[in-house]
């Protein structure tokens, strides 16, 4: 039973980030009801953006990019954790631009060019990056291992979860305890009424794509070192990131946390025992709660169902 231990951390660990990337997930569609298929080339162009920000790529071997290579590790790092999301926050803004033509149309519309999007992203950090897999590089502090218990743990994992948790409560505050967020709430819910009060729709999908784009991109830059880098690692978050929403039910903030963790859990211990099985227990989940309850596990009662 204690070496199960290890893998329901890495479980709990893979959950959290998951809740990242579906909180910007869930906050695109429920304010501006789009299926963004971009969001997992969002994730993967923020790691990217901040492992050439920590590495210094950027600034080639000019002055300035010799002084950016002297600072030490985990001040490039820090650097970087912001620098990466907020490129990404800026090029989902670009993709919400490119979306309003869409808006008021089938949203076929939206899902096909969010999917093209998705399919340019890649390309283009092909072309920018390589082909290859890449690693970030993170501070000696949070990197290796510990022996607790008679067990050895990853001292980045720890890091991850505790700096997951931390992101979740901040996205938590922001919602509830400002105007801005209680605006954005409002706008997943009724997006007509907060036009009606007076607030501007276009500049509040706009702050809102940003936002997810830059949670997406935050768990890409934690998840990066677990991972590894490859152009195509979007794909394999985005998926995830969908069945979490579904499983939490759609728009509801702790109904994807539960579900991401859920869902973490499941891939982690099954990984443990059926490593073969641990992808597929999401959707076995995914199933057996639906079946359960059909609008998830803290969706909202439809007015059909009344």
């Amino acid at each position: 039973m204690i070496e199960l231990i290890p893998h329901i951390l890495n479980g709990l660990t893979l959950g959290l980030l998951f809740a990242l990337i579906a909180l910007g997930f869930t906050l695109i569609v429920g304010v501006m009801e789009v299926i963004n298929l971009a969001h997992g080339a969002l994730f993967a162009l923020g790691a990217y953006f901040a492992m050439t920000t920590i590495g210094g790529g950027w600034f080639g071997s000019s002055a300035f990019g010799v002084w950016w290579g002297d600072l030490p590790i985990a001040t490039r790092y820090a650097i970087g954790v912001v620098v990466g999301p907020f490129l990404a926050a800026f090029a989902g803004m670009v993709l919400e631009l490119c979306l309003r033509p869409t808006y008021g149309k089938p949203q076929l519309y939206g899902l096909l060019l969010t999917f093209g999007a998705a399919l340019v992203i890649e390309e283009l950090i092909r072309l920018a990056w390589g082909t290859g897999e890449q690693s970030l590089t993170v501070p000696r502090a949070i990197n290796g291992a510990f022996f607790m218990g008679g067990l050895i743990f990853s001292t980045y994992k720890f890091f991850a979860a505790g700096f997951a948790i931390l992101a979740i409560g901040l996205v938590w505050l922001f919602l509830e305890r400002t105007p801005y967020g209680a605006t954005i709430k409002a706008g997943a819910h009724d997006s007509e009424m907060v036009r009606a009060l007076g607030y501007d729709l276009s500049k509040l999908r706009l702050l809102v794509f940003g936002f997810g784009a830059a949670l997406a991109a935050l768990a890409g830059v934690v998840m990066a070192p677990i991972w590894g880098l490859r152009p195509h690692i979007g794909v394999d978050v985005i998926i995830p990131a969908f069945l979490i929403i579904v499983m939490g039910g759609v728009g509801s903030f702790w109904g994807a946390v539960i579900a991401a963790i859920l869902v973490g859990l499941s891939v982690g211990i099954t990984g443990a025992y059926a490593p073969a099985w641990s992808m597929l227990s999401m959707y076995l989940l995914l199933i057996a709660i639906l079946g359960f309850r059909a609008r998830g596990l803290l969706g909202r009662k439809s007015a059909l169902e009344n």
